[in-house]
C-alpha cells in the first residue's frame, strides 16, 4: 500500500524541488564562472607571455638577423617557471623552442589545433599531450602575420589546481542550503496547520460530527480565511436548525389544521401536504386510495389546472409582485367544498382546500332549528292528546278499543321519550362535551355487542354483515358514544337498506392518530339531493316511514357529533354500484 503524504510534507517537497533546481542552476553556472575566470586569468599570463615575446623579437630584429639564440635569454626573465615557448613561421616551421634541443628536425606545426584556431581567432587554446615532448601541455597561441608565438606550460598538478574552481563556495552553498530547509520547514508548517485544520473541519462535517466552531488559527492571511469558513459554516448550521425547527412547526400546524393543504413543485411533484388534503380527494374523486398527485387527474378541478398551466409558463414573478391566485367552489357528495390556489415566484404552489359544508349546515340549522323541534314535539304531543280526549268523551267506549287508544298514547309516549333523550345527548355532546370521560375500546367488541342486538332483524331481512377489521383495533373515547355512532349507522343500514343487503365495515387508511373507517352497504343508497342534509337535526328522507320504524331524526345527528367529539371527522356518500357509505375517523388509543 502507497503511503500518501501530508498535505505539509507535499507543500515542503514542493518548495525544496523548486529551490534544490534552482540551486543546481546557480552552483552549475557559479562554476562554469569561476573555471572560466581561471582559464582567462591563464590565458591573460601567456598572452603577456607572447606580446612580451612579439615585442622582443621586433626590437632586436631577431628573424631579420636571425639570432634565434636570444630567446633563450628571454625565456629567463619569464615570471613563470617551465614555460615553454615555440616560435613558428606562417608555413608552420618550427623556428625556435626552448624546450626541444633539435628543433630544426619537428614537424610541420601548421596543422596543430591551437596554431589552426588562432589563425581564425585571436588566439587558440588546447590541453593534449605533446607529440614532441610527450608530455601533456596547456598550449596558447597568437598569430602576429608573419610568425606564430606559441606558449605552453606543462599540465601538471599545479595547473589544474589553479584552473579547477575554490570549493569554498559548496561550503557556502550548503550553509545556504540548509538554512533554507530550516525556512521552509517553518513556512510550510505554519502554512499546512491551517490546511490540516480545514480538512479535519471538512471530514467532520461530512461525518456529521461536532466541530469546534471557535478554532486557533495561524495569525496569517490564509489563517483568517479558516476561521471565517468555520464561523460561516457554524453560522450557516444554526440557521438550518432554526429553520428545521420552523419547518418542524409548520407541518405541525399543517396537520391539525382542518383544511386540505398541500405544497407542489414547478413540475407538480408533491413537496407537502397533510391527512385532509387526501381525505377531501377521496371524498371528490369517490375514489378510496388516491395520491395528492392524483388532484392533477379529477375534472372537477381542471379549471384550477388550467390556472396553474397558464401560469408557470409565463416568466418568473418578481419579488415584490403580488401572487397569483384563483379559488372556485365544488359541491360533492353532499358537501361544500373550497379550492383556493396560490402560485410563488419560483412557480412552486399551493393548494388549499376547505370544506365549508358546516357553514352552510350552520346557517340551515339555525333556521330550521326552533321549527323542527316544535314540529317534532307537537306530533306526538298532539297524539296523545286526541287518543286521551277521545277517551275521556266517550265513557261508554268499548274496552278493547279503549285499551287500543291507551297503547297508542303509550308508544307515542315512548316516542316523545326516545326524542327527549336524543336531544338531550345532543346538548351533553355539544355542551359539556369535555366532561366524557374516555377509556381505551376495542371496536371489535363494540361491533359484535350491537350485532347481537341486531341479531334477529338482520336474520329476518336475510342480510349479511362483513367485518374487514384485524383484532387489535383499539380506540380512545367514550363507550356510550363510541357504541351510538355504530349502533346508528348500523341501525340506519338494517332498516333501510332493504332485504338481502350486504353491510361492510373496514380500516380503509390509518395514520400514527387516527383509523378511518367505511360503513357501507349495497342497498337502495341516497338520492344525492338529500345527502348534504342527513346529518341535519331532524331531518328525514321519507318521514312516514321514519316514524313507523321508530325514528327520531336525531340518530346521524349523534353520530356526526359524536365522531366531532373525539377530533374526528365523518361524511357520507353513495357508492358507484349502489348503495351508500360513510366514511369517519376515530383517534388511536395512547400506547
Amino acid at each position: 500500500m502507497i503511503k500518501r503524504f501530508s498535505f505539509r510534507k507535499k507543500l515542503f517537497v514542493y518548495f525544496f524541488s523548486v529551490f534544490l533546481v534552482f540551486t543546481l542552476i546557480i552552483l552549475v553556472f557559479q562554476f562554469s564562472r569561476e573555471k572560466k575566470y581561471r582559464v582567462d586569468q591563464l590565458d591573460n599570463t601567456l598572452e603577456n607571455i607572447t606580446q612580451i615575446t612579439h615585442h622582443f623579437i621586433a626590437h632586436n630584429a631577431i628573424l631579420e638577423n636571425n639570432k634565434l639564440n636570444l630567446l633563450d635569454s628571454l625565456t629567463k626573465i619569464f615570471p613563470q617557471p617551465d614555460v615553454r615557448l615555440t616560435l613558428i613561421n606562417s608555413h608552420g616551421t618550427v623556428l625556435f623552442d626552448n624546450f626541444v634541443d633539435n628543433y630544426s628536425l619537428m614537424e610541420n606545426h601548421l596543422y596543430r589545433p591551437e596554431i589552426q584556431e588562432s589563425l581564425y581567432n585571436d588566439y587558440g587554446t588546447i590541453i593534449r599531450r605533446s607529440v614532441t615532448t610527450g608530455q601533456e601541455y596547456y598550449y596558447y597561441s597568437r598569430y602576429f602575420g608573419e610568425y606564430f608565438i606559441r606558449v605552453a606550460v606543462v599540465y601538471n598538478i599545479e595547473v589544474k589546481n589553479f584552473l579547477r574552481a575554490e570549493h569554498i563556495f559548496l561550503l557556502f552553498i550548503a550553509v545556504i542550503f540548509l538554512l533554507t530547509w530550516i525556512v521552509l520547514d517553518f513556512i510550510t508548517r505554519k502554512f499546512a496547520e491551517s490546511i490540516t485544520k480545514l480538512k479535519d473541519f471538512v471530514i467532520k462535517v461530512r461525518k456529521d460530527e461536532d466541530f469546534e466552531a471557535d478554532q486557533k488559527f495561524p495569525k496569517d492571511e490564509l489563517g483568517v480565511i479558516g476561521h471565517e469558513i468555520i464561523q460561516l459554516y457554524d453560522n450557516l448550521r444554526k440557521a438550518k436548525d432554526s429553520l428545521a425547527l420552523e419547518k418542524g412547526k409548520l407541518f405541525n400546524h399543517l396537520y391539525v389544521l382542518n383544511e386540505g393543504v398541500a405544497f407542489f413543485s414547478k413540475n407538480k411533484t408533491k413537496i407537502l401536504t397533510n391527512n385532509h388534503f387526501i381525505q377531501y380527494l377521496n371524498i371528490i374523486s369517490n375514489k378510496l386510495s388516491i395520491s395528492a398527485e392524483d388532484f392533477f387527474t379529477i375534472p372537477e378541478f381542471d379549471p384550477i389546472n388550467e390556472f396553474i398551466d397558464q401560469t408557470i409558463t409565463k416568466a418568473k414573478l418578481d419579488l415584490f409582485e403580488t401572487l397569483p391566485s384563483k379559488e372556485i367552489s365544488i359541491h360533492k357528495s353532499a358537501k361544500y367544498f373550497k379550492i383556493q390556489c396560490i402560485i410563488f415566484n419560483d412557480n412552486s404552489f399551493e393548494i388549499i382546500i376547505t370544506n365549508i359544508t358546516k357553514m352552510e349546515k350552520n346557517r340551515i340549522i339555525k333556521q330550521q332549528m326552533t321549527s323542527n323541534i316544535s314540529h317534532e314535539l307537537k306530533t306526538p304531543i298532539t297524539s296523545i292528546k286526541g287518543y286521551l280526549e277521545t277517551i275521556i268523551n266517550d265513557p261508554e267506549m268499548e274496552p278493547a278499543q279503549q285499551r287500543r287508544f291507551i297503547e297508542r298514547a303509550d308508544a307515542q309516549t315512548n316516542r316523545l321519550t326516545d326524542l327527549i333523550n336524543d336531544i338531550v345527548i345532543l346538548n351533553k355532546i355539544e355542551e359539556t362535551g369535555d366532561f366524557f370521560a374516555f377509556t381505551n375500546l376495542n371496536i371489535n367488541e363494540i361491533i359484535d355487542e350491537i350485532l347481537d342486538d341486531y341479531q334477529s332483524m338482520i336474520t329476518e331481512k336475510s342480510m349479511k354483515i362483513e367485518l374487514l377489521l384485524h383484532e387489535d383495533i383499539i380506540v380512545s373515547g367514550n363507550r356510550s358514544l363510541i357504541l351510538s355512532v355504530f349502533r346508528n349507522l348500523l341501525e340506519n343500514s338494517i332498516n333501510y337498506a332493504g332485504q338481502k343487503c350486504k353491510i361492510t365495515i373496514q380500516i380503509y387508511r390509518q395514520d400514527n392518530n387516527f383509523y378511518y373507517f367505511s360503513l357501507s352497504d349495497n342497498g337502495v343508497g341516497i338520492p344525492d339531493e338529500h345527502l348534504a342534509r342527513i346529518f341535519e337535526r331532524f331531518y328525514r328522507i321519507d318521514s312516514d316511514r321514519s316514524r313507523k320504524l321508530g325514528g327520531t331524526g336525531l340518530g346521524l345527528a349523534i353520530v356526526k357529533n359524536a365522531v366531532m367529539l373525539h377530533k374526528g371527522e365523518i361524511s357520507v356518500k353513495n357508492k358507484n354500484g349502489g348503495g351508500i357509505e360513510f366514511l369517519f375517523s376515530l383517534p388511536k388509543a395512547n400506547t
